[in-house]
């Protein structure tokens, strides 16, 4: 099956997107719920730096992407074989224009965009206008974090398991897509401890960086989840830096709402 994740230029979320048949809630399989990725403790330390981002300047911000993605490899690298666990590097590739088909795919009308395809374990960025005018490098650098978390789940089963959970209606296939997109969220901001703190980082940076979050607005579907849900795992993973923090699949329903 085709699991893309795409962001949307004003979310520093992603929302999966798949066809295929998701579990109902409480997840029962324990590839999900007892994975042993959450049994190995913190991520190591790794020294990251940060290429800067120029206002109109595409060139930076893809090399600034890059460059984050090369950290994020250093990170899962030694810590899933550690593990004792499958790793492969991530690809990123960038577009001017994404095609109208990606990994599968019907791609949005958006000036910025990124998803990762499984297929191919590759991230593609499309970075626009709307990205550069004011980009935001931490911004850049999490929502990048949030697509690798998927390649996570993609490399250790955990995408496969889901797809392996019968789903009974609607709202169990959806409150499984927040769970998965919730759970990279988490190891987004768990990866972002273990690099922590980047030169010239301060605990303002993280605030902002929080401030951004825009969960499901009302009335719409919801895939991300609230606001407030997000910003909660985004907190649980960096306040341990360790993906044990972030299995989602053995949270009750009223943390992934």
């Amino acid at each position: 099956m085709t699991a893309a994740a795409v962001a949307l230029a004003s979310l520093p979320v992603t929302l999966p997107m798949t066809g295929t048949a998701m579990a109902e809630a409480p997840v029962k399989g324990a590839e999900l719920t007892a994975h042993p990725l959450y049994d190995k403790g913190a991520l190591p330390t790794v020294k990251c730096k940060e290429r800067p981002v120029r206002a109109r300047d595409r060139a930076s911000a893809r090399a600034y992407v890059d460059g984050i993605a090369g950290c994020l490899d250093a990170t899962w690298e030694q810590h899933l074989t550690a593990a004792g666990l499958p790793f492969r590097k991530v690809r990123v590739k960038h577009y001017s224009r994404l095609p109208k088909k990606y990994c599968g795919m019907k791609t949005d009308s958006y000036d910025s965009m990124a998803y990762y395809c499984n297929k191919t374990d590759t991230i593609a960025f499309q970075i626009g206008k709307d990205w550069l005018a004011d980009p935001y490098d931490l911004w850049l650098a999490d929502m990048t974090a949030g697509l690798y978390g998927y390649h996570v789940q993609n490399v250790i089963g955990i995408r496969k398991a889901v797809d392996k959970e019968p789903y009974r209606n609607q709202t169990h296939w959806r409150e499984v897509m927040r769970r998965e997109s919730l759970q990279t969220a988490c190891l987004a901001t768990a990866w972002l401890k273990s690099v922590w703190p980047l030169d010239r980082r301060t605990r303002r940076d993280w605030d902002d960086l929080l401030s951004l979050v825009q969960g499901d607005g009302r009335g719409e579907p919801r895939y991300f989840g609230k606001t407030g849900t997000i910003k909660a795992w985004m907190r649980r993973g960096y306040a341990a830096g360790d993906p044990g923090a972030c299995n989602t699949w053995a949270a009750p329903a009223s943390q992934v709402s």
